[in-house]
């Protein structure tokens, strides 16, 4: 049975630390595809800053292109409107039995916030990484739940770094693959 992970996220711009997380989550749960799904609108963050869903779904594409294990899904941004995890993951298990969603650490920590977040254990098996010098603490709320843990790299890399170095002329050489950098250049984002 194919084991398939939902990677979801902003992605603004997607850099070498989301590449990374999902390298290392495939390769150490023996997975067999990683969906990255970029959200039109994030529910719980700010939008400022935010490049159009149509530049951010092309710059992961661009970046994931050379990895046949990993590919894309546009099924948020078709959605339009804020998105949520549950129901992305309703739709993922029509189409696969063996489901699973990653998420870091950072995250783990609200999310009992998200909408139905005992549905989303229930549809998926719910991976959290390492991520932002924050090490992997289940809340009481959720232990007991089926949850993987995954170790990736400590890589000290954010899309607002990112955002922030090209406001300021930086620049982000190493932080991105080359074609999202230059994609970034070409289109003159967020500037």
């Amino acid at each position: 049975m194919k084991k398939v992970c939902i990677l979801g996220g902003s992605f603004n711009p997607i850099h070498i630390g989301h590449l990374i997380l999902a390298n290392t989550v495939l390769e150490e749960l023996s997975l067999d595809e990683i969906i990255f799904v970029p959200c039109y609108i994030q529910p719980l963050k700010s939008n400022i800053d935010f490049a159009s869903a149509d530049h951010r779904l092309e710059m992961i594409k661009i970046a994931i292109q050379n990895n046949l294990k990993f590919t894309f899904s546009d099924i948020e941004i078709k959605r339009k409107g804020k998105s949520y995890t549950v129901d992305t993951l309703r739709y993922f298990k029509r189409k696969y039995d063996n489901l699973y969603f990653v998420i870091g650490a950072d995250n783990i920590k609200e999310f009992h916030r998200w909408k139905e977040p005992d549905t989303i254990l229930k549809i998926a098996n719910l991976i959290v990484t390492n991520r932002g010098g924050i090490n992997i603490r289940i809340p009481k709320k959720i232990r007991g739940k089926k949850i993987i843990t995954c170790s990736i790299p400590q890589i000290e890399v954010s899309s607002t770094m990112i955002r922030e170095k090209i406001k300021k002329g930086q620049s982000i050489k190493y932080l991105v693959p080359e074609t999202v950098e230059n994609y970034i250049i070409q289109k003159n984002l967020y500037k």
